[in-house]
């Protein structure tokens, strides 16, 4: 079945046919072009909508992909990722296996079918030069023919006329006879032309064009081989990416398969657990019966009147209601000087003052008398359970504030923050020092190689150009172990007095809740024995509440020092004689935990457990700026 021999005189219906077939391999082409142009933007949205998600590095949201949900949500978005990439990969082999090879070929395609093309209509153009000239000799011998006839007839006419001159017919038959070779010659002629003609439209029509027809045949039985190998390859570039593509959905499988609640729950407790008890039941106090107003033994005051109650250790602890008070912001109120300090010496060393300057004089008191006359300066606080429960409260909520302005300059061994909290940081901090000291040891060990092959191989350095690195490698670890030697004391005195003071808490919140009872009682009485109901200051002077030191000072011991705000230096020597003051010598540089608030004393520190009031004059102090800020927003939080 051939073009040249079926379709021979379909010449024009051909050609608007392969151009028709032309037209359909660019419209596919433009079609895997707008394939890859979705695959490329469908590929690009993935990649933005995966980094959309992903953690921003040194921020909160990294650490809460500490648990495996949000680990499976990572995971599921790093495979979104390669899955775009997979994408990408099919646009990429659809432009250069189908959409580039698809241009070059309709190129060729375009150039052949031209040139078969060319080859018909100068094969249809020499057919119609043959059928031109034999049309030409036929009219041509046509015409002769009939000059014959008229000049045959005339000769006659002529020749049977007696009028006419023997000349004149001799003239006639000379023209008939001319007129007859004339028409021979052309029939000669016309015969040969027709000859010709005939055995060139045969080759036309058996020779030429069927060969033209079969290359044009050729050429578009290649073209539809071409655009069906072309879509084949469309679907084989798709099935390529689906192994990696289920790869990655087996991957995003295997991630969620790998969320633990259980181990999600347990680091919810690891990263808020602060280690201390939860509060006690709120006791009962009885307004409805008159009491008298003395002081049973279960009171503060530890007083001797009948029938002892013993305080219970074995029962139920009963959580406190202040777990963030610290111990030193209550003392603080109870011992800190009431009288102006001293003005510094008049001599710049401490030689010119004999004794050095004289700290405020005051009698030494029993806590018991401290803390009695505190009350008694604070009438609106009825009794000291109302003091306790109204400043933790106020102080739970302040902590659930500002806990966060703690975090960010807070000292330098986190005492700022729970026991648990505190050790976890210490934690962190100790391995994040041995990593930082693995760092310097692989440097100081490579410059050592490199100084070893310098010494075998002077030419190709100088070992001595490596000394200074390698000493100042060496001061690096130094002081890094120091650090590590400093936070892993912390982290040792957190991990050993955890359990300890635990234990100690919950035997003196027991004992507290006993000591409690009996004060909140004797407030009571005190109210009633008012005429108007009201508690008076001099009701409150005559309650004698003597608790021992020891005992007051255990009730805070698991709370943590106060925050520091800043750093000063001693100028003077002062001998701290009264309770709440401390003793510095000259040029001792100290922290400080409280800022002067007009009365002249500021409040420092010299370790954990050594701090107390110092004259404003006799200290220069430098402050850190964002723990007096800080500090500030912790005032303005509390007033």
């Amino acid at each position: 079945m051939s073009w040249g021999t079926e379709l021979w005189d379909q010449f024009d219906n051909l050609e608007k046919h392969t151009q028709w077939g032309i037209d359909v391999l660019e419209k596919y082409i433009k079609f895997v072009k707008e394939r890859t142009e979705i695959e490329l933007s469908y590929a690009k949205q993935l990649r933005n909508l995966s980094k959309k998600y992903q953690p921003k590095k040194n921020s909160k949201e990294e650490e809460e992909y500490r648990y495996t949900s949000t680990r499976a949500f990572l995971a599921t978005l790093n495979e979104m990722n390669d899955y775009a990439g997979q994408h990408e990969v099919i646009s990429e082999n659809m432009t250069s296996l189908i959409t580039g090879e698809l241009t070059r070929y309709v190129q060729e395609l375009k150039q052949e079918r031209k040139s078969h093309f060319h080859d018909g209509r100068k094969a249809q153009q020499h057919i119609e030069t043959c059928w031109k000239q034999l049309e030409a000799s036929k009219r041509r011998f046509e015409r002769d023919c009939k000059e014959a006839d008229r000049a045959q007839q005339y000769f006659e006419k002529m020749d049977a006329d007696i009028n006419v001159t023997k000349a004149d017919v001799e003239k006639a038959r000379q023209q008939a006879q001319l007129r007859h070779q004339m028409a021979e010659d052309s029939k000669a002629e016309y015969s040969s032309t027709l000859q010709k003609f005939n055995s060139e439209q045969h080759d036309h029509y058996y020779t030429h064009i069927p060969n033209i027809f079969q290359k044009i045949q050729e050429m578009e039985e290649r073209r539809i081989v071409r655009i069906g190998e072309s879509m084949k390859t469309f679907a084989e570039v798709d099935r390529q990416v689906i192994p990696i593509i289920g790869k990655c959905l087996d991957e995003i499988t295997k991630a969620a398969e790998s969320i633990d609640h259980k181990n999600d729950s347990q680091l919810v407790i690891e990263a808020f657990k602060s280690g201390f008890e939860p509060p006690g039941d709120v006791d009962f106090e009885d307004f409805t019966q008159p009491m008298k107003r003395t002081v049973s033994e279960s009171s503060l005051s530890n007083s001797r009147g009948d029938g002892k109650s013993e305080p219970k250790f074995g029962g139920k602890s009963k959580g406190k209601l202040w777990p963030f008070i610290k111990k030193n912001k209550l003392m603080s109120l109870l011992t800190s000087p009431h009288q102006p300090p001293p003005p510094p010496p008049a001599s710049a060393s401490p030689s010119a003052v004999p004794n050095g300057p004289q700290s405020p004089k005051q009698q030494k008191e029993p806590l018991s008398h401290r803390f009695n006359e505190f009350m008694t300066s604070k009438p609106k606080i009825h009794c000291f359970r109302s003091l306790k429960r109204g400043l933790s409260l106020k102080l739970i909520t302040l902590n659930t504030q500002v806990w966060s302005l703690i975090e960010g300059a807070g000292p330098e061994d986190f005492s700022n923050l729970p026991p648990e909290q505190r050790r976890k940081k210490l934690q962190q901090k100790v391995d994040e020092l041995n990593k930082d000291i693995q760092k310097e040891m692989d440097q100081r060990d490579a410059l050592t190689k490199m100084k070893d092959v310098y010494i075998k191989n002077p030419q190709m350095g100088d070992a001595a150009s490596v000394d200074h690195r390698l000493a100042e490698l060496g001061q690096n670890i130094e002081k890094l172990r120091l650090e590590v030697q400093k936070f892993e004391g912390w982290l040792a005195e957190v991990e050993g007095r955890l359990p300890a003071r635990t234990e100690q808490a919950r035997r003196q919140s027991g004992l507290y809740e006993a000591q409690n009872t009996s004060a909140v009682n004797s407030c009571a009485q005190d109210r009633e024995s008012s005429p108007d109901g009201s508690y008076t200051e001099e009701q409150s002077q005559e309650t004698e509440m003597k608790v021992p030191a020891t005992d007051f000072d255990d009730e805070f011991d698991d709370e943590e020092p106060l925050p520091t705000i800043g750093t000063c230096k001693a100028l003077y020597t002062f001998e701290g004689q009264n309770e709440g003051t401390i003793s510095v010598a000259e040029g001792e540089m100290l922290y400080v935990i409280e800022e002067d608030k007009g009365d002249g004393w500021t409040r420092i520190r010299r370790n954990e457990d050594e701090e107390g009031y110092v004259p404003t004059s006799y200290v220069e102090v430098y402050l850190d700026k964002n723990a007096k800020d800080v500090y500030k927003s912790l005032q303005k939080i509390s007033e």
